[in-house]
């Protein structure tokens, strides 16, 4: 199965996700505490050196959440029982052979181990059981589901449809299919997905609809038509996937894989799903709570002198694009004496007579975005990603460069690739703007927690020494 397929972008499929992934050791370490605390035996060191050992290799052997940054099709109860007991027995077979090697095993009680051993199992499937429960429960909401359009109707195209109708699990909801071909000629569906029309109002449907999967099942001679709907699509913000199995050039996070059997192959995707999304959404809250913290002091002085200095509020609240092509409010202190947000928004430029006086040292040092770390607490942004323009530029620029909204398929970002690359502040021609694009797009492409880790540091330093900001 294609891991990039499932996407579980609920906040709470996404907690159940983790609790998934670290319960095993959470479970291996209290069971081992207890045995030790129940038997009045006296907790020594290496006891805790067992517990930091258990707690890795639980980690690391045990989840049932894949390690790609996806996430497999659920399997049975009994088949999770079956794998989480095997784990725990070459668990306990690595610990013998470390005793074995570093002659410890004399060290821990035999009843303590024991009672651990036997123990621990038990509960770890009776836990595992329980979230796969709630697992389940959460990935059946229609609510979770994402909308699902086929460009194609054929025998492979039919077959997944059913796949999906058939796995909740796969979070998808067939709207129907796409295809040139008259209803007498294609084949049958049993009438349960519709035929929506042409494959030349494909797009303008996933636009006007909120598609979020596009799956292309056309034939590999149909290869020119298959870039065709690519160019159209690169409009939207769906996630784009071929069936079955294609090579094409300048893919977003290309993976692929299969479906219960049916190959598919990602063509354009965002690189946050599963685990990996998880990983970068923790990332956000931790870092962005500690830097506000920390910048609370700054920031009510910065309030305080933008309220003295000039007329107006002290926020500034705009309508951007974020995840998914969707509308949110981003916050800003405001440095100008206008407040656009309209049709027309002319860009900062330098010695802009609308710039306060304070504004302009804020914009110098970026201190103007401090209050978009509450958009990224929100969920609305991130600490790193393509940095979000005001409604009117999306809609001028999408127009205008091919593929330009694909940068929203993740969230927006304080800061992005473009930023520390030189691509900070006004954008005077087209050509600058595709360069950011190209830039988001590599982002997209190569995204890593070291790689926004990297961006933060050389935002600093870019912050510091950039003269393109005013």
């Amino acid at each position: 199965m294609s891991e990039t397929v499932i996407l579980r972008n609920n906040i709470s499929i996404a907690a159940v996700s983790l609790l998934q992934t670290v319960m095993p050791a959470l479970v291996a370490v209290c069971v081992l505490y207890a045995a030790i605390w129940a038997y009045g035996v006296v907790m020594e060191g290496f006891y805790h050196v067992l517990a930091v050992i258990v707690a890795l290799l639980a980690l690391l052997l045990i989840p049932q959440v894949s390690r790609n940054g996806g996430a497999q099709i659920l399997p049975g109860r009994f088949a999770i029982a079956v794998r989480v007991f095997t784990r725990w027995a070459i668990l306990l077979g690595i610990l013998l052979s470390i005793g074995y090697v570093v002659k410890f095993s004399e060290e821990y009680s035999r009843r303590v181990v024991l009672t651990w051993s036997v123990l621990t199992p038990t509960l770890m499937i009776g836990a595992t059981l329980v979230l796969d429960s709630v697992m389940r429960r959460l990935l059946a909401d229609p609510l979770n589901a994402r909308k699902v359009v086929f460009a194609g109707s054929n025998e492979v195209s039919h077959a997944l449809a059913n796949q999906l109708a058939t796995s909740p699990e796969l979070c998808m909801a067939v709207h129907g299919f796409f295809d040139d071909r008259s209803m007498d000629r294609l084949q049958s569906n049993g009438g349960r997905v519709p035929l929506l029309g042409k494959l030349s109002a494909l797009a303008s449907y996933v636009k006007t609809n909120g598609v979020q999967v596009v799956f292309i099942a056309l034939p590999g001679r149909h290869l020119r038509r298959v870039t065709e709907l690519l160019d159209n699509l690169r409009d939207t913000t769906a996630s784009i996937y071929y069936v079955p199995d294609i090579c094409m050039a300048d893919l977003i996070q290309a993976r692929s894989g299969e479906i219960n059997g049916i190959p598919v192959i990602s063509m354009c995707e965002t690189p946050f799903s599963g685990s990996r999304g998880v990983s970068k959404r923790l990332t956000d809250i931790v870092v962005a709570g500690m830097i506000l913290l920390l910048a609370l002091p700054l920031m009510t002085i910065i309030a305080l002198a933008i309220r003295v200095s000039s007329p107006g509020p002290v926020i500034f609240s705009q309508r951007r694009y974020g995840l998914n092509g969707e509308e949110i409010i981003v916050y800003k202190f405001r440095t100008m004496k206008a407040l656009e947000d309209g049709a027309n928004i002319v860009q900062a430029t330098r010695d802009d007579p609308r710039i306060t006086a304070v504004g302009r040292v804020l914009r110098r040092y970026s201190l103007d975005e401090l209050p978009q770390l509450i958009n990224v607490l929100q969920g609305r942004m991130s600490l790193v990603g393509p940095r979000p323009h005001a409604v009117a530029h999306n809609e001028m620029y999408r127009k205008l460069i091919k593929g330009y909204m694909v940068r929203h398929k993740v969230r927006p970002g304080i800061t992005g690739l473009a930023q520390v690359n030189g691509l900070r502040g006004e954008t005077r021609s087209v050509e600058q703007m595709e360069a950011r694009v190209r830039y988001d797009l590599e982002y997209l492409r190569t995204w890593s927690i070291a790689l926004d880790l990297k961006i933060l540091a050389k935002t600093v330093v870019c912050v510091l020494n950039d003269s393109h900001a005013y």
